[in-house]
């Protein structure tokens, strides 16, 4: 799937806090003797800006990101603020295919492993080769169930797209707090999960649909645009999702709140 990073970067605050959250709970030095890991791994990493936090915290590490988009690393390369930081660098791959390395005493992913239908039986063989120390710090959307969400997959499903976005949509890729707790503790890891719903407020004209253009709604809009190249499709879709959220999240005299649950799951290899 194609990406926009000037898209996705519209909110960067509000998609930077989740990340910050969690990379919080990530207490090193972890007691292996080591003044900074090794390695730190950030997959899925995006155009990179929150990758690089993670190298000015640890300026003594390898800080490396990884990312399926060629469009978000090449939005990464072009950022001047990156070029300089001498222990930061981007790799082109995708989440599934990756392995850790005997040296990856951090791994990171945010916001990211949704995308993968398969992390749920990837990450006992992750953590089963992480070294002894490493932490593992994760982060999900969980609003799959959300109106926004659930909006998304019943328009998608009405007669007139269809046939277009049969099977496009997943409507709950990802496990509830209790279910990375239980994999990272199997694993015999000391973990925490917790889940956290930010009431973000949003503004603009349809700020939600502007919001998840970014992210959960890019395969139906990639979907259509295959379908229908001149793009009336997608614009008819857009138009009638958009009156269902308008409704679902009223403007109000600051803005548009948008409740926005995540999922959060820590742990360190003794």
């Amino acid at each position: 799937m194609r990406w926009d990073p000037a898209r996705y970067a519209a909110f960067a605050d509000d998609r930077a806090r989740p990340f910050h959250d969690l990379i919080a709970q990530v207490a090193w030095p972890s007691g292996a003797g080591q003044e900074a890991p090794r390695r730190v791994v950030d997959l899925g990493c995006g155009p990179g800006a929150l990758t690089a936090t993670l190298a000015a915290r640890w300026r003594r590490s390898t800080v490396v990101g990884i990312d399926s988009s060629a469009e978000m690393l090449a939005s990464a390369a072009a950022d001047p603020t990156l070029a300089d930081v001498p222990n930061l660098s981007f790799a082109l791959g995708a989440i599934e295919d990756w392995t850790p390395g005997p040296t990856d005493d951090v791994v990171v992913t945010n916001a990211a492993l949704q995308w993968v239908p398969s992390h749920v039986s990837l990450l006992p063989t992750w953590l089963d080769a992480m070294p002894s120390g490493s932490w593992f710090a994760m982060q999900v959307p969980g609003n799959f169930g959300s109106p926004s969400h659930a909006l998304m997959r019943s328009v998608a499903a009405s007669g007139r797209w269809a046939s277009a976005l049969d099977g496009v949509l997943r409507s709950e890729p990802v496990l509830d707090p209790a279910g990375y707790l239980g994999i990272l503790l199997d694993a015999g890891f000391a973990a925490r999960a917790w889940e956290t719903t930010y009431a973000q407020l949003l503004t603009g004209v349809d700020p939600v649909l502007d919001w998840v253009r970014g992210t959960g709604l890019r395969p139906a809009l990639q979907a259509l645009d295959a379908a229908d190249p001149t793009g009336a499709t997608t614009s008819a879709f857009e138009a009638e999702y958009a009156a269902a959220l308008r409704s679902a999240y009223p403007a109000g005299v600051h803005g548009t709140v948008y409740p926005f649950r995540r999922v959060f799951a820590v742990g360190r290899k003794p």
